[in-house]
């Protein structure tokens, strides 16, 4: 599917069958579930993949698809709907035994997070109920910087996820955001595929994932995938899902939020487990075994650098035309453009992937970042030079780093 902007795009030259949904903007076009179902059933498709972006966790467009007779790839409604209301999801794994953060919410002002704030204490991290992608994300560490974030964070859910409900969560000094990766059948079953870490971030945004993780042990892992299972199941989770956590300086996990999707990052896990997690979630959709009954063994390390077009001091996207594009051998490239393609202004600006698998995680550095010096990309900026900065920062060839590397 594809929208105006899109007309030329890769994905469309790509496709086998390419259907229109409507014009440049996202909510006549890729947030617009009833165009979405009108192509599918135009194409004569049996299913739906929500891909990992949009309308991949909207419950309304899950609904829409089955209500239409397709199949949808990915979890029912219901669990849709409780994934994307964080603080009911919080709540649900609480019950289960998921660590969770002292917190409070759903609050719908300012001044109702001012006296929670009071109550829970300082440092405090303010998030969207209904958010998603670090939209909506604040830290305040006074009363002041509170009713600010908690101002912002409100007005962002409203204009993004249409709900300008808050929470707040007590905000983890130096922790590293780990998450698990699930998939369960429709029976019931699910096995884990380990962990990935995702601290590298950028206004609370991911840049680089890695897996394995430099911090999480055999006993840490053990805990962590033991409680994902459990309150995945209890949830009624069907399909591939993650299950996002920060990890305290002294060993202890908290539940964030499930990502009710596949994730952008899938690609670490698919390189050191040798699972095609796309492939898992059609399976699941079908109502087909899976490939993956029990967890796999892990080899190698692996790790993704995600290309934005950004300034790679300020970050601000930077859309336009790619005037010149060479990938590098000897890694996954994954990309949503070609030379000469435009990067539109109107979506995410992320240009692609490359992941690196080494015997080692150093071997995993040294060839990301051969891969990353053989990677030609002119016309829109982009935050090659930050990676490069990153994969030699000695904070981050050590392993001890954590989510403010990048700064807040």
């Amino acid at each position: 599917m594809y929208s105006e902007a899109d007309t030329r795009a890769k994905h469309v030259r790509e496709a086998d069958d390419a259907e229109p949904i409507g014009e440049a903007p996202a909510p006549a076009s890729y947030l617009n579930p009833a165009a979405i179902v009108e192509a599918a059933r135009r194409s004569g498709a049996q299913a739906v993949h929500p891909g990992y972006g949009f309308l991949s966790e909207s419950p309304k467009l899950a609904e829409a698809v089955t209500d239409a007779g397709l199949v949808w790839v990915g979890p029912p409604p219901e669990v849709l709907e409780l994934a994307g209301d964080k603080v009911a999801c919080r709540n649900a794994f609480e019950k289960s035994g998921f660590p969770v953060l002292p917190g409070a919410g759903p609050l719908s002002s300012a001044e109702e997070a001012v006296a929670a704030g009071r109550d829970l204490g300082f440092p405090l991290m303010v998030k969207a109920v209904m958010g998603g992608g670090g939209i909506g994300m604040g830290v305040a560490r006074d009363e002041a910087e509170l009713a600010k974030a908690a101002d912002t964070a409100s007005t962002r859910g409203a204009r993004f996820f249409a709900d300008p409900a808050i929470y707040l969560e007590r905000y983890a000094e130096h922790a590293r955001h780990i998450e698990i990766q699930v998939l369960f059948g429709t029976d019931g079953n699910g096995v884990h595929l380990y962990e990935r870490e995702c601290s590298v971030q950028r206004r609370h945004q991911k840049v680089i994932e890695e897996s394995p993780s430099p911090v999480v042990d055999a006993a840490l892992l053990d805990r962590m995938t033991e409680a994902a299972l459990g309150s995945m199941r209890a949830i009624g989770y069907v399909g591939a899902g993650t299950v996002e956590s920060v990890v305290t300086p002294d060993g202890e996990f908290a539940f964030l939020e499930v990502n009710a999707r596949l994730q952008v990052e899938h690609t670490v896990t698919e390189a050191t487990c040798g699972v095609d997690l796309v492939a898992e979630q059609l399976l699941v959709a079908a109502e087909e075994p899976v490939n993956v009954s029990a967890t796999p063994a892990r080899t190698g390390h692996g790790i993704e650098c995600r290309i934005y077009a950004e300034d790679p001091n300020t970050f601000l996207p930077s859309p336009g035309r790619i005037t010149a594009l060479a990938l590098p051998d000897g890694v996954r490239a994954d990309f949503g453009y070609d030379e000469g393609d435009e990067i539109p202004m109107f979506y995410d600006p992320l240009i692609g992937k490359l992941v690196s698998i080494g015997a080692d995680r150093q071997g995993a550095i040294d060839q990301m970042l051969r891969a990353l010096d053989a990677t030609v990309l002119e016309g829109p900026k982009s935050n090659i030079e930050t990676h490069r900065r990153v994969l030699s920062d000695e904070r981050f060839v050590s392993g001890a780093y954590d989510t403010g590397l990048l700064g807040k």
